[in-house]
């Protein structure tokens, strides 16, 4: 029988590896295995022990960048400079984790208001938590998840995107060679079902899941009939407001790559860009120019800025969306050609709300313009979306910054500035792009049992 985890190239769409599923009771013994090594291994070790391993997977990544980074082209067509980026991120990630690791889980004293005595929390593993990731990042999606939850104590189940198995595998060689037994870290290729016995199995205590606004739902009804915690990160259809500047050509280049990372398939790229009156007609031709100016082309190419996109589905959904908005009278700014799976960048304006375009998240190189008449209307057309991961503002006033920021409706504000996350920052949004937090000191904090100790 056909498996669904299969490397497809992209570029060629020549299938080029192809891995078995898991079977019902490879599955269940992975469950056990990992709730043993709960038991017997994170239970046993210290902090400063498994922080030393987390710390070494990301040695690891940084060893075998290149080859890392070649998987994730082969799989989904990102190009080979950003590939290795997000391995170098993920590295990071990693090493953030680690070198944190104490601090997150040192003990935390509660001042009394009455009584003798003392009380604290102190910070521990749940158990089994389950992964379930995306194929955009593939390296990057799986660090921010297992480094704060393996420092923690959690053990992983991970399941990925069927059309990255070759990087599922690499990430979980990494593991092991890292040091970590085994049923501390464990790669499933399972199927949507499977997943759903998994969620309610009772051995798992959480689930983290990076994907669409479909699956998540689809999880989060599941764990919440199995009253399991679970964090979501959703899509998004992250505003880029431009407010004010003195140099236009600079908010252009950042504009441009906000839209373009990783092939347009990013949950937090700019995807509506909001321009007040007096920048509108500049900003469209520069911004349109230099955008239908990047040319898809060979991933493994360095120089290369756009791949092609994840798959032919993913191109042909995008090529249907894009159609559909211009047939309910959205106007194309400029557009390049398409060939198959590389899919050359377009621009729309006059997209209005009776059009689906105003609210749907474009997975690929497709930009939307609005124009505003006032600081009020962009902030309102920002906020007038289903979703609510991350934002941009561009102004050269501080403290019009500040209010803007405090009334986007988001989890994240960009000010003056694209392409800066960190390990450091947290990242989630709110409304229909999910809840819960991955990175920084509040990813650390999403499957911990924050135990009261009171004593007298």
């Amino acid at each position: 029988m056909s498996s669904h985890y299969k490397v497809v190239n992209p570029a060629t769409g020549t299938v080029e590896r192809e891995y078995p599923e898991i079977t019902d009771a490879e599955l269940g013994a992975a469950i056990e295995l990992a709730s043993a090594t709960h038991r017997d291994w994170s239970l046993t070790t210290t902090v400063a022990e498994r922080a030393a391993l987390v710390q070494r997977v990301g040695e690891l990544h940084l060893e075998r960048r290149e080859t890392l980074a070649e998987i994730a082209v082969r799989e989904m067509g990102k190009p080979i400079g950003q590939a290795l980026g997000e391995v170098d991120f993920s590295a990071d990630i990693y090493s953030f984790y680690a070198e944190n690791a104490a601090d997150f889980m040192a003990d935390e004293a509660i001042t009394l208001r009455a009584g003798d005595g003392s009380a604290l929390i102190r910070r521990g593993s749940l158990g089994v938590l389950l992964g379930i990731m995306p194929w955009n990042f593939p390296y990057y999606q799986v660090a921010r998840f297992a480094g704060p939850n393996l420092v923690v104590g959690n053990t992983i189940l991970l399941k990925h995107a069927p059309q990255t198995p070759q990087s599922a595998a690499a990430i979980e060689q990494i593991f092991l060679d890292a040091g970590f037994p085994i049923g501390a870290y464990t790669n499933v290729y399972a199927t949507n079902e499977q997943i759903e016995t998994v969620i309610a199995h009772p051995r798992v205590r959480g689930v983290s899941l990076t994907g669409s606004e479909r699956a998540g739902a689809a999880v989060a009804e599941i764990a919440g009939r199995n009253l399991k915690k679970v964090v979501l990160e959703l899509g998004g259809s992250d505003p880029f407001l431009l407010l004010g500047t003195e140099d236009l050509p600079s908010v252009v280049e950042a504009a441009v790559l906000a839209r373009n990372d990783n092939n347009g398939q990013a949950c937090n790229a700019a995807k509506r860009f909001i321009v007040l009156d007096e920048y509108y007609d500049e900003f469209v031709a520069q911004f349109t120019a230099a955008v239908v100016a990047t040319k898809p082309g060979d991933p493994f190419d360095e120089s290369t800025e756009l791949g092609p996109l994840s798959s032919t589905a993913a191109a042909d959904r995008l090529q249907e969306q894009l159609e559909r908005a211009i047939g309910d009278g959205a106007v194309v700014a400029g557009a390049g050609t398409r060939d198959g799976t590389y899919f050359a960048p377009v621009v729309l304006t006059n997209v209005k709300p009776g059009n689906a375009a105003y609210y749907e998240e474009f997975f690929g190189p497709v930009a939307i313009i609005h124009r505003a008449h006032s600081e009020d209307e962009a902030i309102a057309i920002a906020n007038d979306t289903p979703f609510g991961l991350g934002s941009y503002v561009f102004t050269d006033d501080p403290e019009q910054a500040l209010r803007v920021a405090d009334r986007i409706e988001a989890g994240m504000v960009f000010v003056n500035l694209v392409g800066a996350d960190g390990a450091e920052l947290p990242f989630g949004g709110i409304k229909r792009s999910g809840f819960g937090r991955e990175l920084g000191r509040f990813g650390a904090e999403e499957f911990v049992n924050k135990k009261l100790i009171r004593i007298g």
